[in-house]
C-alpha cells in the first residue's frame, strides 16, 4: 500500500486560493454535496443563503458561528451553511470587503476610501491590539484602547453596516439558485432510485 505523501501549509493554502480541479469542479462540487444533503429544498437555500450573507460582514474568525447561528435563527440546514462560508476565500474576501466598506462609509457619511489591503491590514492591526491587551491582564502592561476605538468608528462599523446591503442581495441570490440546484437533483436522483426499483422488479418478476 502507498501512503500519500502529506501536503504542506503552502500546498494546502494555495488549494484554498485556487482548487486542484479548478473552480467549476469546485462549484460542482459543492452543488453536488447541497443536492445530496437530507433536507428540503428551501431549508437547505436558506442555511446556503446564511453562510453567503455571512461572508460579507466583518466578523472575521466568526465566520462559520455566524452562518451557523443565522442558519438556526432561519431554521436553515447547519451543513448547507458551512458550505456557503467557502464562497468567502482569499480570492473574493477583499472584493466583498472593498463593496462593504465604500458603501458603509457613503451610508455614514465618512469621506474618503480603502484598498482591500488596508481594510484587511487595519483588522490585523486590530487582532494585534487585542491580544496586547488580553495578554496585559497577565503580564502587567498597559492596556491599550485608543487604536481600537479608531478602528471601530472608522473601519468595523462602516464594514459592518455596509455588509448589510450586498450580504442581502447574495443572499437572495444564493437562495434562489440554491432551490433550484437541490430540486433538480433531488427530482433526478428520486427518477433514477424510481427507474432501478422498476428495473429490480422486472427481474425478480423474470425469475
Amino acid at each position: 500500500m502507498f501512503k500519500r505523501k502529506p501536503r504542506s501549509y503552502l500546498q494546502m493554502a494555495g488549494e484554498f486560493v485556487y482548487p486542484r480541479g479548478g473552480w467549476s469542479r469546485a462549484v460542482q462540487y459543492v452543488a453536488h454535496r447541497m443536492g445530496r444533503l437530507p433536507d428540503q429544498p428551501h431549508r437547505i437555500a436558506r442555511g446556503f443563503a446564511a453562510g453567503t450573507f455571512i461572508n460579507f460582514t466583518p466578523l472575521f474568525g466568526f465566520h462559520l458561528l455566524g452562518a451557523l447561528g443565522l442558519a438556526w435563527a432561519l431554521r436553515g440546514n447547519l451543513l448547507a451553511a458551512v458550505l456557503g462560508t467557502f464562497i468567502g476565500n482569499p480570492l473574493t474576501i477583499p472584493f466583498m470587503a472593498m463593496i462593504s466598506m465604500a458603501l458603509g462609509r457613503w451610508m455614514l457619511g465618512v469621506d474618503g476610501s480603502l484598498a482591500p489591503a488596508a481594510i484587511l491590514g487595519a483588522f490585523a492591526s486590530a487582532g494585534r491590539q487585542l491580544t496586547h491587551n488580553f495578554m496585559s491582564l497577565f503580564d502587567g502592561r498597559v492596556a491599550q484602547w485608543d487604536q481600537l476605538q479608531t478602528f471601530f468608528h472608522a473601519i468595523f462599523l462602516p464594514y459592518l453596516v455596509g455588509s448589510i446591503v450586498p450580504g442581502l442581495i447574495s443572499a437572495l441570490i444564493a437562495h434562489y439558485l440554491t432551490v433550484r440546484v437541490v430540486e433538480g437533483y433531488q427530482r433526478h436522483r428520486a427518477a433514477r432510485m424510481l427507474r432501478r426499483t422498476a428495473g429490480q422488479a422486472r427481474k425478480d418478476k423474470g425469475a
